[in-house]
């Protein structure tokens, strides 16, 4: 049986220092074009069938520059775009993208706010209510440090899908396990939750992170969430400051190898497709 293999977090963007102020001196390697073209062969390469693009700026332009994208390129399955959920137009603006079927969540940088717990305002939360009228998800960006709120957050919105980005960056070069543990243990019991297997080895040690170093998250992570709410991601391009593309797929199919066949596509495709619904 082949299985079909969906990349459930990537980005695209055209560089520049203005729209990217976040790319300091040390992501070098970040700081040019990644398009359609660079994306497809870095798929073909991995052997990945499909994916799912994800905001990289927050910027309405944004969202619509990737669900135009989407819509001429059939592997781009699934868009999760930014929409100014702390305005009081927001239904206007979800209204606007409700006709484009491969708009399938948002997200917000909550972990770059300098309000830690921006996740708990109440004009925030006002235009997540507004989320699940129209069937999209929500991506949630945090560092570990905001998993307490991020719980409190959820709990607001038992009706909403969530999906956790990056298992919630848990200090890997630090070699942490607590209290990152308890609380995505926590956090996994809501049912509505969903975790991506993304962005860990840039929350490693960029240089010479290894398999032993990442494989207590992961087994916490599948712990958790199990095969069933758990789904591959790359962050790709961010992830080309610590692997390569192949090198992470391949890192993440050994993680999981000893789990069933069928565990391991839902892993792989299954759990992407159902959260998303692509």
């Amino acid at each position: 049986m082949t299985v079909d293999r969906i990349d459930a977090h990537h980005h695209l963007w055209k560089y520049s220092h203005d729209q990217y102020p976040w790319m300091a001196d040390n992501l070098d390697v970040l700081r040019r074009d990644f398009l359609v073209d660079d994306l497809s062969q870095v798929l073909r390469e991995a052997g990945i069938d499909g994916t799912v693009s994800v905001q990289a700026r927050q910027m309405l332009e944004e969202t619509e520059w990737l669900l135009d994208l989407a819509e001429g390129h059939d592997f781009m399955r699934g868009v999760v775009g930014w929409v100014p959920l702390v305005e009081e137009e927001i239904r206007d603006h979800l209204e606007k993208f409700s006709h484009h079927p491969k708009l399938k969540a948002v997200r917000h940088v909550l972990h770059d706010e300098p309000d830690d717990f921006y996740m708990l305002r109440e004009d925030f939360n006002r235009g997540m209510a507004h989320l699940k009228d129209f069937n999209l998800r929500y991506d949630i960006l945090v560092f570990e440090r905001h998993l307490p709120q991020t719980i409190e957050f959820v709990d607001r919105h038992p009706q909403q899908v969530f999906v956790v980005d990056h298992i919630a960056k848990p200090r890997i070069k630090d070699g942490m396990l607590s209290p990152w543990k308890e609380n995505i243990l926590e956090l996994a019991r809501r049912e509505n939750v969903y975790c991506k297997l993304s962005g860990m080895v840039t929350e490693a040690s960029w240089e010479d992170w290894t398999d032993g170093d990442l494989q207590p998250y992961f087994e916490i992570a599948l712990g958790a969430f199990g095969p069933g709410r758990l789904m591959f991601g790359s962050d790709w391009p961010v992830i080309l400051v610590a692997s390569s593309y192949q090198r992470w797929v391949e890192t993440v199919r050994r993680a999981i190898s000893e789990l069933s066949t069928d565990e391991q596509a839902q892993i792989l495709s299954g759990t992407a497709k159902e959260a998303y619904q692509l």
